[in-house]
Formats: structure tokens, sequence, C-alpha cells
């Protein structure tokens, strides 16, 4: 199939709408639904994403993307009890597989932005992975297959009508990429940059080690830069993005939203918070939204009298800004990349207060030294890549 007619491109005013290809056939194939405009912004983002994630760590990778940005992004490596209750995952859900273990990772850095996302996975979809999608509020999903309990499992979701969308995982864009802006048209050569562990740049602060662990999470966090509208950050923690801020014009109001993001991460973990008495009627979204005011600064508004009875059983006692605090500086071993040079320390400084340890930029401002020295007075470790990651 050469083109697929779109309802509509970006909004319903937009006609007419297709995806198409000038030279060959479409890489992708509609199993089940009617995938929009966006729908395949989000999948074709998503599924670079997760293939180069894949081919970086040898496992396998998971991403939940909301309007052509990442809300998170992961690799299969096993869930600790707690992960499985911020997460949502039922208790019967029995051993999960790598790939389950991804997309719950990438599912629950942000589990609000992720509200209505597009799933891209990077390996064949099980009945693990299939399972743990059909409860969430989600547009679809792309993966170079499904099996047939999966491809079950899936379809009966929306009342048969959920997105499915298989891709050619043997697929190779053209060297060349285009497109156009007010009738103009725009060419440039694609970003093949390679990304891995084993290439993260030069070490330029005082404290040069770190654990396997942290250089992996550093590349998780450049590839998921790579396919996130600039300027952005990504902060990483045992394999999973925890905060991601995209299309910030400032880099540390990018460096505040994805530090509040991963704050927020790190919090869901407070024994106060794991035991939240929610009614058993209150749905995961109202839960999820529950949990989010809970930890912000307007609390009352699911704490005043007349209100929590809405969503707890029993009034719970508000979480302090002095126990965020102590919880908060009590996480450490956070890695975090930025897709261009931090301009000022003060973006080092906001990392800090969310356990960062490990960095990873292109450096070349004139203030690299600034930048450096404020590293150092907090024994952190950071790369210069000398490689910027506009996505745009």
């Amino acid at each position: 199939m050469k083109e697929l007619e779109l309802k509509y491109g970006c909004n319903p005013n937009q006609k007419p709408a297709r995806i198409f290809m000038e030279e060959g056939e479409l890489p992708v194939t509609v199993l089940n639904g009617k995938p929009g405009y966006i729908n395949f912004l989000d999948a074709l983002n998503g599924w670079q994403l997760v293939r180069e994630l894949k081919q970086a760590t040898g496992l396998p990778a998971a991403a939940s993307f909301k309007h052509v940005s990442p809300a998170g992004a992961a690799v299969g490596l096993p869930l600790s009890d707690t992960l499985k209750q911020i997460y949502f995952v039922p208790e019967n859900a029995g051993e999960l597989s790598p790939l389950a273990c991804a997309y719950a990772r990438a599912r629950g850095a942000d589990r609000m932005s992720s509200f209505g996302d597009w799933i891209s996975l990077s390996d064949v979809c099980d009945a693990s992975t299939a399972l743990l999608i059909k409860p969430e509020v989600s547009d679809g999903v792309i993966a170079p297959g499904y099996t047939d309990e999966a491809l079950e499992i899936l379809k009966s979701k929306r009342k048969g009508g959920y997105n499915i969308v298989r891709i050619d995982p043997d697929y190779v864009p053209a060297p060349i990429e285009r497109k156009q802006v007010f009738g103009v048209t725009f060419e440039q050569g694609r970003n093949e940059c390679e990304i891995s562990p084993e290439n993260l740049g030069e070490v330029v602060t005082a404290t040069k080690e770190l654990p396997n662990a942290a250089r992996r999470d550093l590349a998780i966090a450049l590839i998921t830069l790579k396919y996130t509208q600039s300027n952005s950050v990504c902060y990483v923690k045992d394999g999973q993005a925890i905060g991601v801020g995209a299309g910030q014009q400032s880099r540390i109001h990018c460096t505040r939203l994805a530090g509040e993001k991963a704050d927020k991460w790190l919090l869901r973990q407070h024994p106060q918070v794991l035991a939240l008495p929610f009614l058993p009627t209150l749905g995961r979204p109202d839960r999820d939204n529950t949990i989010d005011v809970y930890l912000s600064e307007d609390a009352d508004e699911v704490l005043a009298e007349g209100r929590w009875q809405n969503y707890f059983t029993k009034k719970p006692a508000e979480l302090t800004k002095a126990q965020k605090r102590e919880w908060l500086s009590s996480q450490r071993g956070v890695s975090l990349g930025s897709d261009a040079f931090f301009p000022f320390g003060d973006n080092i400084e906001r990392a800090h207060r969310s356990g960062v340890d490990y960095i990873v930029q292109p450096g070349g401002s004139i203030r690299d030294q600034q930048v450096i020295d404020t590293c150092d007075a907090y024994g952190m470790v950071m790369f210069f890549n000398h490689q910027r990651l506009f996505h745009h």
C-alpha cells in the first residue's frame, strides 16, 4: 500500500489528510482501528525511539508518546514490588515478560501525561504486555508484530476500535528527509548519530567514575531526547525516564519542568503515598489525578473537609514540604541528559535537588567552566558528548 487516507490532519478543519510514500510501499499496516494524523506522528517517532533503545541496550524497550514527545521511555528491567504498586500492576498479573516491564515503566514515568497516549514497542507484543495495556486509557500501539493472543486482547479495547499498527522492522528510510512549512519545502539529512553507553563522550568533571547502570541510563536519556521536541531535558533512573521536559524556550524552565516530574515519580514511592486509603470505587485516572494534587501545593483540593470523602476512606495526613524535601534529599543515582548545552550552573543546582549524580550534555557554552564547577561542588560526573540533539 502506497498511501493511507486519514479522517483529518492535526485538527478537524485540516482536510484532506493522508500519509503516503513517494517511492515504495508504506512500512506500516493497520491491523485494527483508524489511526489519525497525530497518531502516526507519535507512532513513527516512538518506533524510532524504542528501536534505538533496543539497539543500544540489548533490552526490549517501550515508549509512551503524547503530542509528538515521549511522556515516558524505558527498557525491560524487572519491577520491584513498589514499582508494581505505583504502576497499578494487578496482583494476579503473574510473571511479567521483559517487554511488559518496559511498557509498565514507560507508562508509569508520568501517568498524568500518558493518559490517552500512543504506545511504541520494540518487540513483538506478547499477551503479558497486552494485558497491561488493556485497562489503560490509550489511543493505540505500534510494534513489529503481535502474538495471536495479544492481538485478540488489544482488539477488545475501545469496543473493538483500538488502533493497532504493525511496522516492518526491516524498513530503512531515505537518508534525506523533507517537510513543508507555509508552502516552503525544508530538506535535511536524517539525524543518524548513534548513541550507546560506550560513546557518551569525555568526562570533564573532577569525579570520573560511574557505574555501568549510569552509563546505560545516560544513553537512554540521550536517545529519548533525540525524539523529544526541543528544548528538552530528560531525567532517568533504573532504566527508565522519570521526567521529560519538552518544548520549552528556556533551558532552566525545561530542567525545572522535567525535575518536577521526576520529583513526583520519586515521591509516589514515599510510604505515606503508598498507604493512601483510596476509595475502592476510585478508578486509575482518578487515583493518578488525586496523587498529583496530593503532592502539589494545592493538596487542600483533595484533603479539605467535604472533599477528602470523595477520594479516601479516611482523611490522610498531609505530606509536608519538609517531608518531601527530606525524602527527595535521600534519593540519589539519577542521570540527566540535555539536548543542547547548559548555559548556566542553575540547571545543575536544580538537577541536584532531584537526585542527579550523572549528566551528559553537548558542552560549548561560554560558561562551561561555571557549569563544571557547579558539578564539582556536588561530586557529580558530567560528560560532554559534543552532539546537539534538537528535534522539531
